[in-house]
């Protein structure tokens, strides 16, 4: 027998979002792993790891060189935002296939991704830095209201809150900030002109700097001025698509990526495609595992083949519809009651999955005291033949769960 290539991922992120995507990699590579904890759910998956502290640059090239010494590597690859930048290091340092460490930085930071998008002339934002809260005041006082104010370079809409008056800059500017703070790239925050209008994001594929879109995923947000999503649909024949391709591949031109799986965000301004951002990973939130229910098509494999120098797979197999939709509690307060009908689930085939990610007793805390991280009990997955059909099996399955909290005293 053929020994299968062998792959180095770089954080496998926790099972409940990101176990698909080493389960299917690890259908077609044998996998050695760099983790900031000794692997549980994940030794099915792996020949071998290093423990190792993630966000120590050094201390983690160390560890991959060590990796490579025992084995012989093929590609590395990750999909965690927070280590883009280092994964991109390790495998320009081993010899392996890779964007360079400039252009994994230019994804990561939003203000960067602003001037490449301007300069080469795709559709986005206007967008300045401020350091200070008079900076804001000067720059909302240029791009006028409604506005965002955001953090400069992380992710999962922390810290984005939307503005529609001067008075409500101090609290946002503040609430930004707090966000920001917990970057280790980037500390600034970012105030920009206000996009209206329905927010998709465009699953892409680069090879060789030729890049397909594979799906649009339509997103639902919770409840202004904050930007947390609350659901996500995904449908093979969605005729969207075509419309917002050509903007999404001119981004990730913009941002001279060459290889690799990108989540692009957009909304549409008057039926018209204007960028949010580019992520250099597989979209969060079970994006990856909605597009293969819905196509087919398997981007945690994708993403392998690419980081291996391999020209990937994307041939859609499936031409049906896809949705998850995320467990929020109508208030902030302990966990009191989280239940599903459970004859329902029993029998109802199209109902996917249903995820409990917080125990009865655990506290659920909504913007802007929490953050996604926080707020979330769960999430339900569905399928069907379109989008319609998804959205309305999501809203029958919505009143078969119970999500309740009692208000701290």
């Amino acid at each position: 027998m053929t020994a299968r290539p062998l792959v180095l991922v770089v954080s496998p992120g926790d099972e409940t979002y990101r176990g698909y995507c080493l389960e299917q990699v690890a259908a077609a590579y044998d996998v050695v792993l760099l983790t900031g904890t000794e692997p549980s759910w994940e030794k099915p998956y792996i020949v071998d790891h290093t423990v190792v502290d993630l966000h120590d640059d050094a201390a983690l090239l160390a560890a991959g060189r060590a990796l490579a010494a025992r084995h012989h590597l093929a590609g590395v690859v990750t999909w965690q935002e927070w280590h883009l930048v280092s994964t991109a290091r390790l495998a320009r340092a081993l010899g392996l296939p890779a964007d360079s460490v400039e252009v994994m930085r230019a994804c990561r930071n939003k203000a960067t991704a602003r001037t490449l998008f301007a300069r080469h002339g795709v559709p986005s934002a206007a967008s300045m830095k401020a350091r200070t809260l008079a900076e804001a005041a000067r720059v909302t006082a240029t791009i006028g209201f409604p506005a965002v104010i955001k953090p400069a370079a992380f992710a999962g809409s922390i810290g984005v809150i939307r503005i529609d008056r001067p008075e409500e800059l101090p609290a946002a500017f503040e609430f930004a900030s707090a966000g920001a703070s917990q970057s280790r790239e980037d500390t600034g925050v970012l105030v920009e002109e206000y996009l209206d209008g329905p927010e998709v994001s465009v699953e892409c594929v680069t090879h060789r700097g030729e890049t397909t879109a594979v799906a649009v995923t339509r997103k639902s947000l919770g409840p202004a001025p904050y930007f947390y999503e609350t659901g996500h649909t995904v449908d093979a024949t969605d005729p969207l698509l075509a419309q917002v391709a050509p903007a999404a591949t001119a981004a990730v031109k913009a941002l001279g990526i060459t290889d690799g799986v990108q989540h692009v965000e957009m909304r549409l301004v008057d039926g018209r495609p204007r960028l949010i951002e580019v992520n250099a990973r597989i979209g969060g939130d079970l994006i990856g595992h909605l597009v293969r229910l819905a196509t087919g098509i398997d981007l945690p494999k994708a993403a392998a083949d690419l980081a291996c120098g391999r020209s990937p797979d994307l041939t859609p197999t499936r031409h049906q519809a896809a949705g998850i939709r995320m467990l929020y509690p109508a208030a902030s307060g302990t966990l009191k009651q989280r239940q599903v009908n459970q004859p329902f689930a029993a029998h109802t085939p199209w109902l996917r999955q249903v995820q409990w990610m917080r125990q009865v007793g655990d506290p659920l805390l909504l913007p802007p005291k929490g953050d996604l991280f926080t707020a979330r009990a769960g999430f339900y997955i569905v399928t069907g033949r379109d989008t319609a059909e998804v959205n309305e099996r999501l809203d029958t399955t919505a009143d078969e769960i119970t999500v309740t909290t009692q208000a701290a005293r």
